[in-house]
């Protein structure tokens, strides 16, 4: 995949998620091998204004290299102007959301919503492309509605706007997350784009990934809720697709101390408060499979001190260690789809 001068084989992307891709998640995801990674999606309004939250999700380092900051609107006018300020804080390239199907974005006119204005969407993405001087790409879906399905008209009005790469996600707005994504129509738009094609959707293990590069002839792809609790994908993606086979199997005692390393960078980045409290969403599925793990949780999701959640989750991973012994832990050799192995309760 070349965007710009950037040339990556076959990449694996960290999809934008909110309150889910900040500095601490990107660090972890490009620990375990994800080529490229992007900031949270962030507001072309909010960023005129000069508000702080949104300022601070343009924040990177050197480490995390390649990449790239996204943002959404619905104004060709503030979308310009956002573009020059996310370009200030010189990411490799600059991401449109056209795609994020959320009330609070797409019922703002932003987002998804911007495929049932096809003509709309091709205006502010060149005033996006015209406003800075670094490579410009696209995150959509592949139409509003299944009657509506209209991402072949959509590609060569973005090609034609000087856009350098697109990626789909295989749903329309309106199915949100539900059901299954279409890897056809994914597959359709690389037939038909003269620009490299990123695949989103449906990509829970290595083996997901593997498919999706042949299904879809996808120039690279990007993973997004099937790396939350599981960064381990990453490095499993990448050994399955360079030596035909994965060999990175985590276990309880790799899954407790990767959540206490992302608590810990979580609290370098934003502070012991917000540090402590924001990490509680991601318990749940770096845990997930665990036995008796409920209360845990419970106790994870109450605690204010940081140190203290690391002293809970300590002794959680002894707990393990006696429930393994006592036969109440089993490994077995498919983890959700693919070759890792998990932990479950006999």
């Amino acid at each position: 995949m070349r965007i710009g001068k950037l040339h990556i084989e076959r990449p694996v992307i960290l999809a934008p998620m909110e309150d889910v891709t900040d500095r601490s998640f990107r660090k972890i995801c490009k620990r375990f091998g994800a080529d490229v990674v992007y900031t949270e999606f962030i507001s072309a309004e909010a960023l005129r204004r000069g508000v702080e939250k949104s300022v601070q999700k343009m924040l990177f380092e050197d480490y995390e290299r390649p990449a790239v900051i996204q943002i959404f609107g619905n104004s060709e006018e503030a979308m310009a102007e956002a573009a020059v300020i996310a370009a200030s804080y010189a990411p490799d390239y600059l991401d449109i959301n056209f795609g994020c199907p959320a009330k609070k974005v797409a019922g703002k006119g932003a987002g998804a919503a911007l495929l049932r204005e096809p003509e709309k969407m091709a205006r502010i993405a060149a005033s996006v492309v015209k406003a800075v001087s670094i490579p410009v790409t696209v995150k959509t879906r592949i139409g509003w509605d299944r009657e509506s399905i209209n991402i072949l008209d959509i590609i060569p009005r973005l090609e034609d706007a000087g856009i350098g790469a697109i990626a789909v996600h295989g749903r329309t707005r309106s199915e949100m997350y539900k059901g299954t994504a279409d890897w056809d129509w994914i597959a359709r738009v690389k037939e038909h784009a003269r620009i490299p094609v990123i695949a989103n959707g449906d990509i829970w293990s290595a083996r997901d990934a593997l498919a999706m590069f042949n299904h879809t002839g996808a120039d690279g792809i990007m993973i997004g809720r099937g790396s939350i609790g599981n960064p381990f994908i990453f490095k499993q993606v990448k050994e399955l697709l360079q030596g035909g086979s994965v060999v990175t199997f985590p276990g309880f005692s790799d899954r407790i101390a990767v959540a206490i390393e992302h608590l810990r960078l979580s609290v370098e980045c934003k502070g012991e408060k917000y540090g402590t409290l924001e990490m509680r969403r991601h318990y749940a599925t770096y845990l997930k499979g665990l036995p008796k793990v409920s209360r845990v949780r419970d106790r994870l999701v109450r605690e204010n001190n940081w140190q203290h959640v690391i002293e809970i989750l300590r002794d959680y991973e002894t707990d393990c260690e006696r429930y393994a012994k006592e036969g109440k832990i089993r490994e077995y050799a498919e983890y959700l789809n693919d070759h890792s192995k998990r932990l479950v309760l006999k």
